[in-house]
């Protein structure tokens, strides 16, 4: 069916009629071209990708052959033709640079060299010859010329099945040599994409002459085409293409060898920072290195096109290595022209990595003395950071994209900042008996001795969104605790964030460890940060549920603390006090109806209903204006009821609420185990049984009684501050201070023990001895 397009092609030379309808230049060599005028600047941050409209897939040997060579990975293979498929049909314009000829090839004449074979020797020697047989050295050009044809009618069939045509074009040297062929093979390659036809695109292996030595890529504006890596690149500054995504069997690009101790993968190379990178060898198959990945790859950038070296033989990304790129994630090395001013985020992490072990190493005091340093700074700076956030909350308002229970997070008063500096004071008393304490001491055995101590966790990295009052607390507790930190803020916070975390370093300043606390600035997307798990250790998300649920979906090999959400219940019982249930309604509804412990839904006993109680309870609401949502029960009881909710877990964040009715306490609970999140609830009722029976059998991290669920707050519980409320049933609930931000390690003493010498024929005996510990014992 592809035979029609033998007679688009404005080449001059013969084509074969058949249904893929290849192109055939002659004699392939090291040709040398002058880089043509730039179509334009490439691409400056990852996040840019997702406007990338031509781009070509350049597939290594290693990723389209099988681990024996002989043969096609077709699994693997089917994949990335999948994500081309779906590339193409969103109206980008695809092109493929494949190896894989001579591996297809080669399996076809070994099968045929064997059959060969088993027939002779059946014929002159009998079956039990066969055995013995071998397969000669074959030529590699004869098995392209084998494979060719096998290769191009692999593809076809795979892509037939999304409707996609596509066209396969074999070159040569003269193609680019040549100036008319040049014209020419461009000609044909636009006229293919403008029918919407994918080029499969490979170099004539069954006439090329072996690569000669030290001719890659030479000069400035002069490339040598000898394998697909370097054609790549020609090709996409030829057509001008926006991306080239070149796929090997290595994550991307390493500072050293893949595999060594020390081998870091670069997220980022920049032109010039060759010499900061120590080449390996290259691939088990094909005839070009990352050396020649990386000389093609900067070429090509040069030329405007922006290029990715990824990993395409990893079964856990090759389903959506290359649609993962096009979106914008971080995924292989991303070579850009652009250089921030400053450092990575990898880089950061090193960089808290390292000063958070000095702030570990402080004294409690020194470390408390930083906390109030920065208490300081919160009040004699307050004009700088109202100032800023005044910017924030114009910018938010202006451009209408926050909700107004998001603007509200993100507004902050002198109350909220002497608040603050209070919070901070009240932290750097109580943690000075935190990081190192001793719990528990043992004497194993005589002359060994066993302590069990807390240690900070290590590097935490805290996201959160348009609280910019969460810097400071956050980063307080990370000084207390001993533990790096990284933030990364909304951008609707910048300003604000900005001037706290300057302040934050200034404070931190007075002691060595400025760079412990790191901001990141940088385009890093939520989804890539939580992909650095050798690098961080816990992961605190602060923001709205839907934030919450990616990072938890997101972070594969790190921890999460925190919590989705905050459906938080007020029960109000047949005994309760209305005066009491008043207030604790108002409050825990009406103080903040932004914040996480908010109530969400109010629950009330069926005996109330129709009485003093519940009137006022409703005229509460209403004065107040809060909108009312009725639960389905208590819709049955009206014969004109607010509007009917839509889900009995629902996190409003403003001044809505749903009401629904419950028969018992039990019932009360039931409901909370249902539809809460385990974040805060809450009882009203005289009935002390009736208290400690809820108290009891409600799971959530908080359980109240006759107060409001506002409480549920680090600061109001006397922890100084807080990262966050978690609702996990490890490690920490409730609201999570600086216990929460604590581990621990085991510290043994001997003289020269071995587990030896408590074996049958040892000398020596456990005696497992719990040994006091003093109140404020240190290590």
């Amino acid at each position: 069916m592809f035979a029609r397009f033998a007679s688009c092609s404005p080449l001059p030379f013969r084509t074969r009629q058949s249904n893929v309808c290849p192109v055939y230049i002659r004699a392939f060599s090291q040709a040398k071209f002058v880089l043509p005028r730039p179509h334009g600047k490439s691409f400056a941050h990852r996040s840019e990708l997702k406007q990338a409209k031509r781009i070509v897939v350049k597939l290594g040997s290693a990723v389209v052959t099988r681990g024996d060579e002989c043969g096609l990975a077709l699994g693997r293979l089917a994949s990335i033709v999948e994500q081309v498929a779906m590339l193409q049909n969103q109206g980008r314009e695809m092109m493929i640079v494949t190896s894989g000829a001579v591996a297809f090839g080669k399996q076809r004449l070994r099968h045929e060299i064997l059959l060969s074979q088993s027939v002779r020797q059946a014929l002159h020697s009998g079956q039990n010859q066969l055995k013995d047989m071998t397969v000669p050295v074959l030529e590699a050009r004869a098995c392209a010329a084998a494979g060719q044809s096998g290769l191009m009618a692999l593809y076809e069939a795979m892509f037939t099945q999304y409707s996609i045509c596509t066209a396969q074009i074999l070159v040569t040297n003269l193609d680019f040599h040549d100036e008319q062929k040049r014209r020419n093979l461009n000609s044909t390659l636009h006229e293919l994409l403008r029918m919407n036809i994918v080029p499969i695109i490979n170099t004539n292996d069954a006439v090329v002459p072996p690569p000669v030595p030290n001719s890659d890529l030479q000069g400035v504006n002069v490339i040598s085409i000898k394998d697909n890596d370097s054609l790549a690149a020609r090709l996409a500054v030829e057509m001008k293409v926006d991306l080239l995504i070149a796929l090997s069997d290595v994550q991307g690009l390493y500072d050293s060898p893949p595999g060594t101790d020390d081998a870091k993968l670069i997220d980022i190379f920049y032109p010039g920072d060759q010499q900061s990178i120590t080449y390996g060898t290259k691939s088990r198959v094909g005839i070009g290195g990352m050396e020649a990945k990386v000389k093609a790859a900067l070429w090509a950038l040069q030329g405007g096109t922006s290029v990715i070296i990824a990993n395409g033989t990893d079964p856990k990304v090759t389903g959506h290595v290359i649609t993962d790129i096009v979106e914008g994630k971080k995924v292989g090395t991303f070579f850009s022209e652009v250089k921030p001013a400053g450092p990575t985020v990898e880089q950061q992490t090193e960089m808290a990595r390292h000063a958070g072990r000095t702030l570990a190493s402080l004294l409690p005091e020194q470390r408390g003395e930083i906390i109030c340093c920065l208490a300081e700074l919160l009040t004699e700076k307050k004009e700088e950071i109202l100032n800023a956030n005044r910017k924030d909350m114009e910018l938010a308002t202006t451009l209408g994209r926050l909700s107004q229970p998001l603007i509200n997070r993100l507004s902050l008063s002198t109350a909220k900042l002497n608040s603050l500096a209070i919070g901070l004071r009240q932290l750097a008393v109580s943690s000075r008996d935190s990081v190192g304490r001793v719990l528990r001491r043992t004497r194993v055995a005589n002359n060994l001795e066993l302590e069990q101590i807390t240690v900070p966790i290590g590097v935490l990295l805290v996201i959160f969104e348009s609280r910019p009052d969460c810097l400071p607390q956050v980063s307080a507790l990370a000084i207390a605790s001993g533990n790096a930190l990284l933030l990364k803020g909304g951008k609707e916070a910048s300003n604000t964030n900005k001037i706290l975390h300057q302040l934050t370093q200034e404070a931190l300043s007075i002691h060595g460890v400025a760079d412990a606390i790191q901001l990141v600035s940088t385009r890093e997307e939520v989804e890539d940060l939580c992909r650095l798990d050798k690098m961080i250790d816990l992961i605190i998300p602060r923001g709205s549920s839907q934030l919450v649920r990616e990072i938890q979906r997101a972070a594969k090999g790190i921890p999460v603390l925190g919590h989705s959400e905050g459906i938080c219940h007020v029960y109000v019982d047949s005994d309760a006090s209305i005066d009491k249930a008043l207030d604790v309604v108002k409050d825990s509804k009406c103080d903040y109806p932004a914040a996480c412990n908010a109530m969400e839904t109010l629950l009330i006993h069926r005996d109330l209903l129709r009485t003093p109680v519940f009137d006022q309870i409703i005229d509460l609401l209403r004065t107040e204006q809060v909108k009312i949502h009725a639960g389905p029960r208590f819709a049955s009881y009206l014969t004109f009821s607010p509007s009917e909710v839509k889900s009995l877990r629902t996190e409003y964040g403003d001044l809505e609420c749903c009401i629904e009715v419950v028969d018992s306490m039990q019932e009360a609970v039931d409901h909370i185990h249902k539809y809460g999140s385990s974040h805060t609830d809450v009882i009203v009722t005289e009935n002390e049984e009736t208290a400690e029976q809820f108290l009891q059998q409600v799971d959530s991290a908080c359980v109240f009684w006759n107060a409001s669920s506002r409480f549920a707050d680090g600061y109001r519980f006397g922890l100084g501050a807080e990262v966050g409320i978690s609702t996990a049933r490890i490690h920490a609930r409730g609201p999570v201070g600086l216990e929460g931000l604590l581990t621990t390690k085991w510290v043994l003493r001997g003289e020269g023990h071995t587990v030896a010498d408590f074996s049958e024929q040892g000398s020596m005996k456990y005696l497992h001895e719990n040994i006091p510990v003093p109140q404020g014992s240190f290590n």
